[in-house]
């Protein structure tokens, strides 16, 4: 299966604004598999479906459909639902793109992978095919406002490439530079932000959800 182009230009342009932005793949994505992978979140979170239209703000409708493979979501939708299941878009966008069939190595080139919002900023999937038990993403950001503090079940690991960040952790802000990475166990509250309005750039990796 063939990789989704990194859109550069989106990803500047994001930077540039400062703000929470969803930067958008070169087809909408489809519905594959991305009905049950969002109907298996769903249920590993312990949410009904109305519960789940009530905290994305979609209608109860649509995410039927969308569990079934009738509805086509847009990028704003995949968003809200990505933040209700504290997950990110370009995890379920990796999901979507994922091929049960492909080879267990996986080359992804500089230019290539999957791109989407993670957080206040934006994602890019560093591996490619079947799903494995963890899912590396590159993210880049320079939002120096606090965003909400996530809480997910799964494992996560974080590695400053360039600039600077401050990382909370259920509660304590931890000032981390270049070559700096921090190790956080499932349920534990964290956010980050810029420490100094400039942009930079980490290596997130994820266990894999559902």
């Amino acid at each position: 299966m063939a990789l989704l182009r990194r859109p550069t230009d989106a990803l500047e342009q994001c930077h540039h604004e400062r703000k929470r932005c969803t930067v958008p793949i070169e087809s909408p994505a489809g519905v594959g598999v991305l009905g049950p992978r969002v109907r298996a979140l769903r249920a590993q979170r312990g949410l009904t479906l109305v519960q789940l239209a009530a905290l994305s703000g979609l209608s109860h409708p649509f995410l039927s459909q969308l569990e079934r493979g009738l509805a086509r979501p847009s990028m704003a939708s995949l968003d809200k639902i990505a933040a209700a299941l504290a997950t990110s878009v370009v995890e379920l966008l990796a999901d979507e793109h994922a091929d049960a069939r492909a080879a267990a190595v996986s080359i992804v080139r500089a230019d290539d992978g999957v791109v989407g919002g993670f957080g206040s900023g934006v994602g890019r999937a560093l591996v490619d095919g079947a799903r494995r038990p963890f899912l590396p993403i590159e993210y880049t950001g320079e939002d120096a406002t606090w965003g909400e503090v996530v809480t997910h079940a799964e494992d996560e690991f974080l590695h400053v490439v360039d600039g600077a960040i401050e990382l909370e952790l259920d509660g304590v802000v931890h000032a981390l530079g270049p070559r700096d990475s921090a190790y956080t166990p499932g349920g534990t509250g964290h956010r980050w932000r810029s420490a100094t309005a400039r942009p930079y750039r980490l290596i997130v990796v994820k266990e894999s959800n559902a």
